[in-house]
């Protein structure tokens, strides 16, 4: 026999949760072949208990960092964390391949699929090329002072050229609005074009702070690490309202983090990508923005103004897991209102729009191979604490 055929308590699509009258039909490598009611199946079919749903796309990751697992205290707060990244982040190179490697598994553990991977360095090449997940590799350039713009570069340059030598997509990305100067941004503008863009995006209210009167946590942490900061002038504006039109290129964005966005930064956002003919996608790690700031991103606001979101889990070093599901678990926990469905839909096709792989992930459509788990453990319309996710496919 050439397909498989699996039912469920109920099975999620990518876009709608059906209850158990289905059947999904796969070849044995997991291609969708089709999805067809339960009395016109046929025979064998191997019924499951629980949700059946697509694997998982994490948007935002730092693979690279698994080696920091536990080191840094929670609660630091943004500037904190940062310092205790730069300062405690060298460890020998095996230990850092070794963790590289156990995130990695960890990951195809919890059903995901895809993952949007910062990379500041090519420590994780020789696991992404062997192609045990699909990646869109983010090569992030960071520098404040303008001075450094043209070696940060071609840094960055460098770090993209090892990361041809893998079979997944890359872009090069920026940091944040606090660590990008004007000339930095001026250099890596060009290569945004057709590509998926990804940026860290208010993770804190010293980011607002910086830029609506030059003052607040980063000025110090700038004193701190002896950077100059004297060519910078306060825009008077939000931090996403004063670099988001440099994006403009971009096929796609993805604005990570948002605990400190607001309204008008939604609204002007979304007229950019309406005047640019790109699209936006607001991307949540609520269990990092808890473990750094115990803050937790605004879903509400997001989903009021219809916003098109996805999940990630951050890194090691400000996360207990690289779990999209402990990432949902935590949604429900604080947001319970809001239907598996919708949730799943952020941790599938969302994610796999954002990435650009929605032609052959996020959804139970006839060609793709999205990968096949299954939801433990739940409610019909609620995660719970016993929640767990087993690979099918």
């Amino acid at each position: 026999m050439n397909y498989q055929k699996f039912s469920a308590d109920q099975i999620f699509t990518g876009s709608a949760l059906l209850t158990g009258q289905s059947v999904l039909i796969t070849d044995r490598k997991g291609t969708i072949l089709d999805l067809v009611s339960l009395e016109d199946a046929g025979d064998d079919i191997q019924h499951l208990k629980g949700t059946l749903s697509p694997g998982l796309i994490n948007t935002h990751c730092h693979l690279e960092l698994s080696h920091m697992r536990g080191l840094i205290p929670e609660h630091t707060g943004l500037t904190g964390f940062i310092l205790k990244i730069i300062g405690e982040r060298h460890f020998p190179e095996e230990q850092i391949l070794d963790a590289i490697a156990a995130g990695e598994t960890e990951m195809l553990a919890g059903g995901i699929v895809a993952v949007g991977d910062i990379s500041n360095n090519t420590l994780t090449v020789a696991q992404k090329q062997l192609n045990r997940l699909a990646y869109y590799n983010f090569i992030e350039v960071s520098g404040w002072v303008p001075a450094i713009a043209d070696p940060r570069y071609s840094a960055a340059l460098q770090v993209r050229e090892r990361f041809r030598e893998t079979p997944h997509p890359f872009s090069v990305s920026p940091h944040a609005p606090y660590s990008v100067s004007n000339e930095l941004w001026e250099r890596i503008q060009p290569g945004f074009t057709g590509n998926t863009i990804t940026i860290h995006n208010q993770e804190t209210p010293g980011e607002n702070e910086l830029f609506k009167t030059g003052s607040g946590d980063f000025i110090d942490m700038y004193h701190t690490l002896n950077i100059d900061q004297r060519h910078f002038t306060p825009t008077g504006k939000s931090s996403l309202q004063s670099y988001f039109p440099r994006m403009a290129a971009a096929k796609k964005i993805i604005s990570v983090h948002n605990t400190q966005t607001e309204p008008a930064d939604i609204v002007f956002a979304n007229q950019q990508v309406m005047q640019a003919g790109n699209e936006l996608f607001w991307c949540v790690c609520p269990n990092a923005n808890l473990y750094i700031e115990n803050s937790l991103p605004p879903i509400e606001l997001l989903r009021r103004y219809n916003c098109t979101i996805t999940v990630g889990t951050d890194s090691l070093a400000s996360n207990h897991s690289l779990s999209i599901l402990d990432e949902l678990k935590v949604i429900t926990k604080n947001f319970p209102d809001i239907p598996l469905e919708e949730l799943l839909q952020w941790a599938t096709i969302n994610g796999a729009s954002a990435l650009q792989m929605d032609k052959t992930l996020g959804s139970f459509e006839a060609g793709k191979q999205p990968g096949l788990i299954l939801i433990e453990g739940a409610e019909p319309d609620r995660l719970t604490a016993d929640s767990s996710i087993r690979r099918i496919l």
